[in-house]
């Protein structure tokens, strides 16, 4: 998507959707960005549909003009209690009203857009709005539906505009990986899909098969893996800039598909299990956005992808692994797989002796029932690191809370008798006990987050500017916390 930046008001006229956000309590003053004429069939519309600009509202005004298709007034929500979000939401909702009418060029005069982080996040909204998974669907002949080409915005700032867009169209990218099926990635396949990434951006990549990752004592990963055919990778994406002022590593989860392994999963329950490589979606998408934005901070994208499939060679409940830290698991759990996967992958983070460690995984349900579907939960060994990605995070429209690290009663429920740690501590405080078990194989001294995003990945119902599938949660949180790294060196 290319974005414009106009200055007057009058110029917002020449696209085919025109595009305007009000604050609840608007005035005719606050269209003064239309034309005039246009203004007016406007303020006959709004009683008649009783538009009142709440949140995420869209009242559409067709037009006769044969230039101009509609106008589309988009809901803020009160002055007083308006954040980054809505301003979000509200550029989603008039891009999309263009791109189901597959107009060409949009226009969006949105109050505030001149200040850095509402730009951002109106680049964000933009790009978020021309998503759609339909690769596999046959073609509608009554489907208008295409992205524009052109946007412009009133007053806007270019550079956040543009950082915005790349954002979320890698966002973008994670999530068409993410809603891609089994049959067609597998960990082979998404190492592939990794290497193009890095040819394509110019980064460094290695990927460890199943020889080098046994001469390596990552039995954990390979453990995993063992019940399906197609064996495991790890998979190293490095982003190297000159002179970094920082190094961070994101861990993603890359469990392909996850049938439960020996424990089985029901069978409903096996739906939408294409997506607990989400986490893998997500560093990728991460650091793309990274090398794109060219930000000053290194980073390495690291995933462990497995399929855990019960067959004659899969690892079963009882059996004792030493991970790639040294560590020892005893498996009580073959469906409590994802931890088990990312012990070798965050030990081999560590090891890099990058600053900081974020992983993101969809882990458990536990988290989802204590969170619900739109909230994501943070573990951290360091508050310090933990505030500091909240904060950032606040911008980006994705919701984390902070669960506790603390109770010495939960912690002991992760002893195994006969090995240093168990996968899995039951069912009552699930997500605590999981983010216990990770924090044994991130090295001493490594400022670590773990992001649990179970249920906030995959959107049953859309909602605010999610469609149906998969979201890619927290690539935005990620990605604000990188930029305000950088920001604190310039």
């Amino acid at each position: 998507m290319r974005f414009e930046i106009v200055k007057s008001g009058s110029r917002i006229a020449r696209r085919k959707v025109l595009g305007v956000a009000l604050y609840e309590n608007f005035t005719s003053e606050d269209l003064a960005s239309l034309p005039s004429s246009i203004a007016l069939l406007a303020e006959m519309f709004i009683p008649r549909e009783n538009f009142r600009a709440k949140r995420g509202s869209v009242l559409v005004v067709p037009l006769a003009n044969g230039e101009i298709q509609c106008v589309a007034l988009a809901g803020l929500g009160p002055r007083e209690s308006v954040g980054t979000d809505d301003y979000r939401l509200a550029a989603f909702n008039i891009v999309r009203t263009a791109a189901s009418r597959g107009a060409s060029s949009v226009s969006m005069a949105i109050p505030e857009s001149s200040e850095r982080l509402i730009s951002r996040a109106i680049g964000e909204g933009a790009a978020l709005a021309c998503y759609r998974f339909g690769k596999y669907r046959a073609p509608d002949e009554d489907d208008r539906f295409a992205p524009p080409e052109t946007t412009a915005v009133l007053g806007g700032d270019a550079k956040a505009l543009s950082e915005g867009c790349t954002i979320g169209e890698c966002q973008c990218y994670a999530r068409d990986l993410a809603n891609e099926p089994g049959n067609v990635i597998n960990p082979d396949v998404l190492a592939k899909i990794a290497n193009d990434l890095a040819l394509e951006k110019g980064i460094k990549i290695k990927v460890f098969d199943e020889s080098e990752l046994a001469a390596k004592g990552m039995n954990a990963l390979l453990s995993v893996g063992k019940g399906s055919a197609t064996p495991p990778r790890l998979i190293h994406l490095e982003y190297a800039p000159k002179s970094p002022v920082a190094a961070a590593a994101i861990v993603g989860k890359g469990i392909t598909f996850d049938s439960g392994g020996l424990d089985i999963k029901p069978a409903d329950s096996m739906l939408t299990m294409k997506g607990d490589k989400t986490g893998a979606c997500v560093a990728l998408g991460v650091i793309k956005a990274a090398s794109e934005l060219k930000l000053p901070v290194s980073v390495h994208a690291i995933i462990g992808a497995a399929e855990n499939m019960p067959g004659g060679n899969s690892y079963r409940p009882d059996d004792i692994i030493r991970a790639y830290n040294g560590r020892t698991i005893e498996i009580n759990n073959t469906d409590a797989e994802g931890r088990v996967t990312l012990a070798d992958t965050l030990a081999y983070a560590c090891e890099l002796k990058p600053d900081n460690v974020i992983d993101i995984a969809t882990l458990t349900g536990a988290c989802a029932v204590a969170l619900g579907d739109t909230t994501a939960g943070l573990f951290t060994n360091d508050d310090k690191f933990g505030a500091e990605f909240l904060a950032a995070a606040s911008t980006s429209g994705e919701r984390f809370w902070k669960l506790p690290m603390d109770d010495e009663n939960l912690r002991k429920k992760i002893k195994s008798p006969v090995a240093d740690v168990v996968n899995s501590a039951g069912r009552y405080g699930g997500a605590i006990t999981a983010a216990m078990f990770l924090e044994n194989f991130v090295e001493k001294g490594c400022p670590w987050i773990h992001l649990d995003i179970a249920a906030t990945d995959f959107v049953k119902e859309p909602y605010s500017y999610y469609v149906k599938g998969a979201t890619a949660y927290g690539l935005r949180g990620i990605m604000a916390w990188l930029l305000a790294l950088a920001d604190a060196d310039r």
